[in-house]
């Protein structure tokens, strides 16, 4: 099933990048989930990890980590690790991996799922706080769909650093990578897809009669 996810998903959508693929043709996603959804693990959907999470779908978490163009160099920020599923594809492509979920039982399931990665930590906070302890980060990562970025996480990339997201764009998800120059965060579209909504990055509605 891995690798007709690599086939059939992954390969057939610009997700191009070697590494990336090479990585997601390597990590058992299906370790990520729970036992009774084991047989969608590679199934082109989110999938359910309790605590009202779930995974990324993998083709839109392939997407985002090719337009990040990730070097071994690189200090990544992962928003919403989740049970470390995507923590652990990052592990093998760049050198440090910090990743922040706010859920207690997640970090700990995280943690399990990650022990042994040198380069890989895993932080319990809210997610649109990020981790400013270890900034700044070279690449930010928000596995899942947003509907902003908040000025925390565009103030822990570095100058030139990039982040990738999927942004709700009037009930549309799109993926968009962001370029940082000087205080601001360019933002390119260039995709719509699919993605889990992630909790804590509501717009504030504005006021109406």
């Amino acid at each position: 099933m891995r690798k007709a996810m690599v086939v059939s998903q992954l390969r057939t959508t610009d997700v191009s990048d070697p590494l990336v693929i090479a990585a997601m043709s390597e990590v058992p996603r299906e370790d990520f989930v729970p036992a009774a959804s084991r047989n969608v693990a590679y199934s082109d959907r989110g999938v359910s990890v309790g605590n009202n999470r779930s995974l990324n779908a993998p083709l839109s978490t392939g997407r985002l980590l090719t337009a990040a163009e990730l070097r071994p160099d690189d200090r990544v920020l992962l928003i919403g690790a989740a049970t470390g599923y995507t923590a652990a594809v990052l592990s093998r492509i760049v050198g440090q991996v910090t990743a922040v979920e706010q859920s207690a039982r997640l970090v700990t399931k995280a943690e399990e799922n990650l022990e042994g990665l040198a380069n890989v930590t895993v932080h319990k906070g809210e997610l649109d706080a990020g981790c400013a302890d270890s900034a700044p980060y070279s690449v930010i990562v928000v596995d899942g769909v947003i509907e902003q970025v908040p000025d925390a996480l565009v103030a822990q990339l570095e100058p030139e650093g990039r982040l990738v997201a999927a942004i709700a764009d009037r009930g549309v998800a799109r993926l968009a990578l962001g370029r940082k120059a000087g205080n601001i965060v360019g933002y390119q579209y260039f995709a719509d897809c699919g993605g889990i909504v992630l909790p804590g990055f509501e717009t504030a509605q504005g006021f109406e009669f």
